[in-house]
């Protein structure tokens, strides 16, 4: 079954919506080689385990732009952007470079509500809100469940693709992506607080907001808050902030022509040396690598537009 999309330009801000016939079976199975159309940049509804089996390349999910090779084993959630770059030197083409499985959020959560004892894979499935990949996970093991996956039909796909899914929760080495998709606190008034200030730092990035300011919007204390901000989401609300705003000039970077020093201003960023030291502590290359690497790798096709 070929997915069916549409969208313009391939852009890091608009990617193409992929919009998948889930009509036939829960659990959809596909795999292809390089080059291939449907490598591309796109999202789509459905989560994704992703496995690359051959080649080298640039791994783009959400504002990450990462490096990938044979064997590494992806997770993406909902509308989360992605795209595997095979490095142009690879020229011979590949039959079979990515296995993957897309499944939906209510079929998991279902599975949960009849099985508590799966409810742990929830937390999983969370975490993919950002893209995941599995550092460390044994590629012939991750190959073997997705060959299961794929040979198997009804009850027993089902089974193939529960032990998976209960392996990589399980598995130590999970490392999130893209900071620009966030994972939503949910129970309890004083995550929901957290959750307005983080919709707030997310909307108005670009304001000057501090602990204090962020405390008092919360109405908690500066330490109650402090603490709380850093259980929801991982991070000090300093870092949160910083992290947000480096994913927004990630966009503006590719999208724009605008100086890097225009770009660290729009996105909050109030001295240029603060910016660059704040963007290669994130994404791990300068500015100006990261417009570079983008731009070449995502978009070829803007010189012919």
């Amino acid at each position: 079954m070929v997915a069916t999309c549409y969208g313009e330009q391939m852009s890091i801000i608009a990617p193409e919506i992929e919009m998948v016939d889930r009509s036939t079976r829960s659990i959809r199975y596909l795999q292809h080689g390089w080059p291939n159309d449907l490598c591309r940049w796109h999202a789509h509804e459905e989560y994704e385990l992703h496995l690359i089996t051959e080649t080298r390349g640039k791994a783009f999910v959400g504002d990450h732009i990462g490096d990938f090779k044979a064997g590494d084993l992806f997770m993406t959630g909902p509308n989360l952007p992605h795209n595997w770059v095979t490095d142009k030197v690879w020229s011979k083409p590949v039959s079979t470079r990515d296995m993957l499985v897309q499944f939906s959020h209510e079929s998991v959560e279902k599975l949960a509500e009849g099985f508590p004892e799966f409810s742990q894979v929830l937390q999983l499935l969370q975490l993919a809100q950002s893209g995941i990949i599995f550092e460390g996970f044994n590629p012939t093991f991750a190959r073997g469940h997705m060959e299961a996956i794929r040979d198997n039909k009804g009850a027993e796909r089902i089974l193939s693709f529960v032990r998976f899914l209960v392996r990589l929760n399980e598995h130590a080495e999970k490392k999130t992506l893209s900071v620009t998709k966030l994972i939503q606190p949910q129970g309890g008034s004083k995550h929901a607080r957290i959750a307005e200030v983080v919709d707030f730092i997310v909307k108005e990035f670009s304001e000057t907001l501090s602990v204090s300011d962020a405390a008092k919007m919360a109405g908690m204390t500066e330490i109650t808050f402090s603490r709380n901000f850093q259980t929801v989401t991982g991070h000090s609300f300093v870092e949160f902030l910083n992290r947000i705003r480096i994913g927004e000039a990630c966009g503006m970077l590719y999208a724009s022509d605008d100086q890097i020093i225009t770009i660290s201003q729009s996105a909050g960023f109030r001295n240029l040396a603060n910016f660059n030291r704040h963007f290669l502590k994130v994404k791990g290359m300068t500015p100006s690598e990261y417009r570079e690497t983008a731009r070449k790798d995502l978009a070829p096709q803007l010189e012919n537009s």
